[in-house]
């Protein structure tokens, strides 16, 4: 049996199967991780949110990735069909920290290709207030607490959250 799926900029992808149980697996594994195939071999970049959460104005929360590219980030993540980037961003805050967002301000747009090592993506860059006791969670390992002054090393971020974070406090952002 044939299984065809569109995919952009290709006219399709087929896959051959000798039964129903094969199709079966494949469709609920490719249907759990379309989002992740689609986005490795399409040439579209995509959308993403990141939350500068501001601690007592002087320091910051991050989170530490737990799955690649490893590393201190800023609590984010992809776009979902049908959402804003105002609650994607609510939704990955708390995914990430276990904190609920109460107020958020568009800080920048980050869109060099390259910034993502897996992909081409165009972050929309969030300050948001929070309430709520942080714990880790989601796509994250653990989080910590930073002073502005003592943030990790560069190469210690992923991404370019180390830039966007200077470029907050170049900003002013943070009094």
């Amino acid at each position: 049996m044939k299984v065809s799926y569109p995919v952009s900029g290709l006219e399709s992808v087929i896959f051959l199967f000798c039964n129903q149980r094969d199709i079966k697996k494949f469709k609920e594994t490719f249907n759990s991780h379309q989002g992740y195939i689609l986005r490795k071999i399409s040439r579209i970049p995509i959308p993403t949110v990141d939350a500068i959460i501001p601690i007592s104005g002087s320091k910051i929360l991050l989170i530490r990735r737990k799955n690649p590219p490893f590393g201190w980030a800023l609590p984010g993540g992809f776009l979902e069909y049908n959402e804003s980037l105002e609650d994607c961003v609510r939704r990955e805050v708390e995914e990430e920290t276990g904190l609920k967002v109460k107020e958020l301000m568009q800080f920048h747009t980050y869109s060099k290709p390259g910034r993502d090592p897996r992909f081409h993506t165009v972050s929309t860059v969030f300050v948001v207030k929070t309430e709520g006791t942080p714990q880790a969670g989601s796509d994250a390992r653990d989080f910590g607490i930073f002073p502005l002054d003592a943030l990790p090393p560069k190469n210690n971020f992923a991404f370019d959250h180390w830039q966007i974070i200077n470029d907050w406090i170049k900003s002013g952002g943070n009094k």
